[in-house]
């Protein structure tokens, strides 16, 4: 760290360890967790109260992601506390269904008494932190005597639909709608590249007429687009400002997880410093779980290092697709079709046909054109096309697979990209006319992968 820099945060105990995933995060509690987890089977624990009409208190753990004993039986009238002990590395809450009672959100190693009251039907409790439900943060009360069908009934109506939000395909956007600028700014002059992000839940419009509560960064999916060359130093200084846990993993950094990659509380900020050791276009996300949840929801941006002699073009631009899995107007993703690989819509820089909306028409015949790819996913493939057009040069994962004057006399059809892969492909077009851009997934396409350029 440099002279002058602020102080970290020291935000998550040392020994915490978050597996890739984020379906566990292990900490100094949570190794004890774990254990005990595994001792009275986390997936079916059942914990019993013994007396009907008395007031019992039962003991329930919270740790990343599951709550355990994972159900408790108790007779019809007991007067039910539940206590509740936070064994994990990050905060967490518990609410009946329906939101009351509540107990607020508890920091790790703390504890607090939730009175349900008298217990006269079978019932749920989850922790309320976006996403953490969905993880597999539920509680279930069986009243004693209820029913096998009852109990069934009441978890299909749980994952029946929940007013997800749909996406018509011939809506168009308000008068006061502005595409992402897909113009890629050459790198900045200078060694050391200094940048704030802020973390913060955004409402945002990703399709006519359908706005999410997206998790960002500086307000906007994908996030600032970071330029340099190699042997830059970028110094980002994180602060989140939302209302859960964040953080950031720069794939085009070299450090340890537990550090520059931990979660930030609400309020928290630390700053995040790595030399760009390697050209690409490389991904940066929140790495808070469940990861999956956070990239999902849009907190995720490039990073282009440029390879060393890279020529000039007369146009550059940057295209990130990733997709977009609906939760209800207004609320943040399904965490529920992530997991399902069940999205409603492949996206350009964040916005359903954005570039058939608004095309692309600064260009002129025969210029020369580079374009900048990344497949921020979370899940999904790429195989970018230009209908019409052949790519002379083809650079993917930190190389050149194709350039101009190749003894094959070759070209290059596609880009194709696994999610956190990226490259670029460069181009001229030969006519002036109208350009389709895709994904070569033609599913995918037809779902908002889609983009015009208008030549001349």
């Amino acid at each position: 760290m440099t002279d002058g820099e602020p102080e970290r945060a020291n935000t998550q105990p040392s020994a915490s360890v978050a597996l890739a995933f984020g379906v566990v995060t292990v900490g100094i509690f949570g190794v004890l967790a774990l254990v005990i987890a595994l001792l009275v089977g986390k997936s079916n624990t059942t914990s019993s109260v013994a007396a009907t009409g008395e007031a019992k208190s039962v003991e329930v753990m919270l740790t990343e992601f599951s709550v355990t004993p994972s159900t408790i039986e108790v007779p019809s009238g007991t007067d039910l506390t539940v206590r509740v002990m936070n064994h994990g590395t990050m905060a967490h809450d518990l609410a009946i269904e329906g939101g009351d009672p509540k107990v607020p959100q508890i920091q790790p190693g703390a504890s607090a008494e939730l009175h349900v009251g008298a217990v006269t039907k079978s019932m749920k409790a989850w922790c309320t932190i976006p996403g953490h439900k969905e993880a597999g943060m539920v509680l279930t009360i069986n009243r004693t005597g209820a029913s096998t069908q009852a109990a069934a009934s009441a978890t299909a109506t749980e994952n029946s639909s929940n007013g997800d939000a749909t996406i018509d395909p011939n809506a168009k956007p308000g008068p006061d709608w502005k595409p992402f600028d897909p113009h890629l700014a050459p790198a900045p002059g200078g060694a050391e590249h200094q940048v704030t992000l802020h973390a913060k839940e955004t409402q945002t419009e990703v399709a006519p007429g359908v706005t999410q509560e997206l998790w960002t960064f500086n307000g906007q999916t994908p996030g600032p687009v970071l330029r340099g060359k190699v042997g830059d130093v970028f110094t980002v200084t994180l602060v989140n400002d939302g209302k859960v846990g964040h953080s950031i993993d720069f794939h085009a950094s070299q450090t340890n997880m537990d550090q520059d990659m931990r979660t930030l509380n609400p309020g928290e900020s630390l700053v995040y410093q790595f030399e760009a050791q390697y050209s690409g276009i490389w991904m940066y996300h929140c790495g808070t779980p469940p990861i999956l949840h956070h990239i999902g929801n849009g907190m995720f941006g490039a990073v282009v290092i440029d390879p060393p002699d890279l020529a000039p073009v007369d146009h550059e631009y940057i295209m990130v697709q990733s997709e977009l899995y609906l939760g209800p107007n207004g609320q943040p993703g399904d965490l529920t079709k992530m997991l399902a690989d069940k999205y409603d819509a492949v996206v350009f820089n964040g916005y359903y046909n954005q570039y058939k909306l608004a095309p692309i028409s600064d260009i002129e015949a025969g210029e020369r054109v580079r374009i900048w790819v990344l497949d921020a996913g979370p899940s999904d493939v790429s195989s970018f096309h230009i209908v019409g057009t052949i790519f002379d040069t083809v650079f993917k994962e930190g190389a050149y697979l194709l350039r101009p004057g190749n003894a094959e006399q070759g070209g290059s059809q596609a880009l194709d990209l696994l999610p956190a892969q990226g490259g670029f492909v460069e181009l001229s077009f030969a006519k002036p006319g109208m350009y389709v851009m895709v994904t070569h997934k033609f599913s995918d396409a037809t779902v908002g992968g889609l983009g015009v350029f208008e030549i001349g």
